[in-house]
């Protein structure tokens, strides 16, 4: 099993996105072969989130995808919930983390546009 929030370089990946997908398109233009995590397959621990949000600088909410099913289901839309839960939910439904999330040099940023991958380099 590969330690993947060790990777000094890695996207936080969904093939089926087309963000996420042009995310790494632009990294592998220039050259940059990131380890690809593929979160919806083998979910990010509740601290793994943890550690990315400290990358990224931003609280849980801002992680979360309010447009999927979970999102409404689970009530996540409500402001009394702690961090805590929201990242329980994410780590529990992958499909809320926001993508794609690129990871270099000890910072990291949410690819959205994909063009923001580039800010890192």
């Amino acid at each position: 099993m590969t330690d993947t929030h060790a990777a000094p370089t890695r996207l936080y990946h969904n093939p089926r996105c087309s963000k996420s997908r042009g995310a790494l398109e632009l990294l592998q233009a220039r050259g940059i072969e990131p380890t690809l995590v593929a979160y919806l397959d083998t979910p990010p621990s509740v601290e793994e989130l943890r550690e990315l949000l400290a990358l990224l600088g931003l609280p849980a909410r801002d992680l979360l995808r309010s447009g999927e099913d979970e999102y409404r289901q689970l009530g996540l839309a409500d402001p009394a919930l702690d961090d805590d839960h929201l990242l329980a939910a994410m780590a529990a439904h992958p499909r809320l983390i926001e993508r794609p999330i690129f990871v270099h040099a000890a910072r990291a940023v949410i690819g959205r546009p994909p063009e923001r991958v580039l800010e890192l380099l």
